[in-house]
């Protein structure tokens, strides 16, 4: 196989963003394909360059065929969406029902959660388990928030301990997660400003006190709400196959949720609080697809340079 063929099956495995259980089959089916076109080519009495070059423009650019590729395999089943959006339901229900106050069912909650994200992790990373893998994050905040009750320089001490850690922590699950697919990392970190909306909404000093847990109470129902309406964007959103409508089904719900936070929580977040929850929920669309483009870029620059070291040793 010469090196402009394997970088064009390269370039289209990593755009056409499969997952591992599909990508091996996908990419050898097309391989079969081309290597068909080819020798059909070569036989009709072109020499194998020749033959290589028609069949590739043929074929179309890279980003047409990953695409093409990308919308035939990217929807997910109806179990898929079951799924996915099932950790969105369980925490929305804990608090429709007001169970979160209730150690064990959160702790059994909890529990499963981390139990699904660990069993989806190391059995292929499928589409589903980025959901899951968001509310792992949780105890890694609780920790954050138990800090602040430390005395006032234990605590300052220990902040500056625990965020760079967690920040970094944060980080490499997101690259890990890039590898993947940018809008994983997206779908992973949704809930992230809608639980920072809600906690601000009931707690502006970071900690919590008696009118903290009232208030807890009386926003129960809605937050509850807001994670169910988060769960059924989730289900569509593996049941679309176009790219572009999945991002801006992200998008906007996200900002339609943020919304309508600030809306029922009137009197509790101002304005600046509100444009902040804006501009955490673009950072969690954004920054994903900015470091998946930096992550790609080294990735291409890699494999040229692994390309060109092995046409010089031919």
């Amino acid at each position: 196989m010469t090196t402009e063929l394997i970088q064009y099956l390269e370039s289209i495995k990593l755009k056409a963003r499969l997952e591992h259980a599909d990508e091996t089959e996908v990419m050898s089916e097309l391989e079969a394909h081309i290597q068909d076109k080819i020798r059909e080519l070569t036989e009709s009495g072109l020499n194998e360059e020749e033959a290589i070059k028609t069949c590739l423009g043929e074929m179309g650019g890279t980003r047409l065929v990953a695409r093409q590729i990308y919308e035939a395999y990217s929807q997910g089943s109806w179990k898929q969406a079951v799924l996915t959006s099932m950790p969105h339901l369980l925490f929305g229900l804990l608090f429709v029902l007001n169970w979160w106050q209730y150690p064990g069912w959160l702790s059994i909650v909890l529990m499963l959660t981390l139990a699904t994200t660990v069993y989806g992790w190391w059995h292929g990373k499928p589409t589903w388990v980025f959901s899951w893998l968001g509310y792992t994050l949780l105890p890694v905040l609780a920790v954050g928030l138990l800090l602040l009750y430390l005395p006032r320089v234990w605590s300052l001490l220990a902040l500056l301990v625990y965020f760079p850690v967690a920040l970094w922590w944060l980080f490499r699950i997101i690259v890990q997660t890039n590898k993947r697919d940018w809008l994983f990392s997206s779908l992973m970190l949704l809930p992230l400003p809608i639980i920072t909306g809600w906690f601000l909404a009931v707690s502006e000093s970071g900690k919590f006190t008696e009118n903290s847990l009232q208030l807890v109470y009386y926003f129960a129902p809605w937050i509850g709400l807001s994670l169910i309406a988060l769960a059924l964007t989730i289900a569509a959103f593996i049941r679309l196959r176009q790219r572009w409508l999945r991002v801006g089904l992200l998008a906007t719900s996200g900002l339609l949720t943020v919304t309508l936070i600030v809306r029922y929580t009137v009197g509790q977040l101002n304005t600046f609080t509100f444009f902040g929850l804006i501009l955490v929920m673009w950072g969690v669309l954004l920054i994903p697809a900015l470091l998946e483009r930096r992550l790609r870029s080294g990735r291409r620059i890699s494999f040229r340079q692994r390309n060109m070291q092995f046409s010089r040793s031919k």
